[in-house]
């Protein structure tokens, strides 16, 4: 039921349980019962109980919306995505099921050179329309904001190519689209083994050209021994600050390559994957407020052994995300909501925490926490409202979407 009036505020939704999200309240998830919050120009105004409110809800807003008991949280935010790509890998996922080894597909030329090829020759349409199918998953489950990595084209154009098809979703579906340019993601084979010399294009020809063209929000590097170390993705991190900026970095997924204090030293939004972080570098990140993103359908599909040190991140203070890692390779994951589920099931985050890590800490791990991840006036009214008795329920059912309906920028949409 909807009322139309003319007052202060645009929309006042009522009877709502609110989620906000926000630490410190002394209640579970920033819980409001009985809640009510009110929506202008896109912004939060206004939230509270209903009682708390100064007049008739008609007389305060144009239109006022009866949430009937259901639950509101911030709008998801899927942190680290690799959306973006040609082709797809189901062919290797059924070879390597049937006894096939890694060594054996690379032979073949799989492996992300196979996703590389197929990135490389597929038009901007192509890349859009089949981009697109992964993503209506995402916009189905309550995501509001999106990060897409580029890093599958592995010279400039083909990267650009991947950052303006990221662009052009963020201008043609109804959510925000952060873009990070991953060029230091693996060595293309165009360069016969010289990794530095790789590194050298990267940051001394593609970044510029990337910069130049408006298409990158952060550069991120994929900090492995067996892929870049700490010393050249070093070089990439110091010249994404050169431009102005922000980095972030795959790091300690396969082994503790340092890309942790790394990541703490260029004061980076967040590392991610860790599974194999070390104490100092736990300590760092806490010290610089980088964020650690977890990835439990990587850690799932990979069949990992080592969890992420969980605990260890929270005695430290270091903030964790969770996001999906969607990528043709090791993690072909199109819902946020099944990695609340792995994020407790698999590396033993409470519920509150899986929520946070897709709202206020993916926020935060974008370098959006003041506009987004927790409902407080001011900021962006990105909502998902639940047909659920509890918040715990998001991260309980797997296979389950429940949500009701999304408000992207305070407009409801479906």
């Amino acid at each position: 039921m909807i009322r139309r009036t003319w007052a202060m505020w645009d929309t006042l939704w009522l009877d709502a349980r609110l989620a906000t999200m926000v630490p410190g309240s002394g209640q579970p998830y920033g819980a409001i019962e009985g809640g009510a919050l009110a929506i202008k120009d896109g912004r939060i105004a206004w939230l509270g109980r209903r009682e708390e409110l100064q007049g008739a809800p008609e007389k305060l807003a144009k239109q006022v919306h009866w949430v009937e008991g259901r639950w509101i949280t911030p709008g998801l935010i899927d942190c680290h995505t690799h959306l973006v790509h040609g082709g797809n890998r189901a062919g290797e996922f059924e070879r390597k099921l049937l006894g096939a080894s890694e060594a054996e597909i690379a032979a073949e030329g799989g492996g992300i050179p196979a996703t590389v090829a197929a990135t490389r020759s597929a038009s901007d349409g192509a890349l859009l329309e089949t981009t697109l199918s992964r993503l209506t998953p995402l916009l189905k489950e309550g995501v509001t904001t999106l990060e897409i990595k580029s890093g599958y084209g592995l010279r400039a154009q083909a990267e650009m190519k991947q950052l303006r098809v990221a662009r052009q979703l963020g201008r043609s579906t109804p959510l925000d689209v952060v873009t990070s340019f991953l060029g230091a993601h693996t060595l293309p084979p165009d360069y016969d083994g010289d990794r530095a010399a790789y590194i050298t294009a990267v940051a001394e020809e593609m970044l510029p050209a990337v910069v130049e063209a408006g298409l990158a929000d952060a550069v991120d590097v994929f900090c492995e021994r067996d892929s870049f170390d700490a010393r050249l993705c070093e070089r990439v991190l110091a010249a994404a600050r050169g431009h102005g900026l922000p980095v972030k970095l795959h790091a300690d997924q396969l082994s503790d390559s340092g890309g942790a204090e790394l990541a703490a030293r260029y004061g980076a939004l967040s590392a991610d994957h860790l599974e194999y972080a070390s104490p100092a570098g736990i300590r760092a990140m806490a010290r610089a407020g980088t964020v650690a993103t977890l990835l439990p359908g990587a850690f799932y599909c990979l069949r990992g052994t080592r969890k992420p040190p969980v605990a260890a991140f929270r005695e430290a203070g270091v903030p964790i995300a969770l996001a999906t890692d969607s990528n043709p390779g090791s993690a072909p994951v199109t819902s946020l909501l099944l990695m609340l589920s792995m994020g407790c099931t698999l590396f033993d985050l409470t519920p509150e925490e899986a929520l946070a890590g897709v709202t206020r800490e993916a926020a935060r791990a974008l370098g959006l926490a003041e506009s987004r991840g927790t409902l407080e006036p001011g900021k962006l009214a990105d909502l998902c409202v639940w047909e659920i008795e509890r918040p715990a329920e998001l991260a309980y059912r797997v296979g389950f979407n429940p949500i009701a309906y999304v408000v992207k920028n305070g407009r409801a949409r479906g």
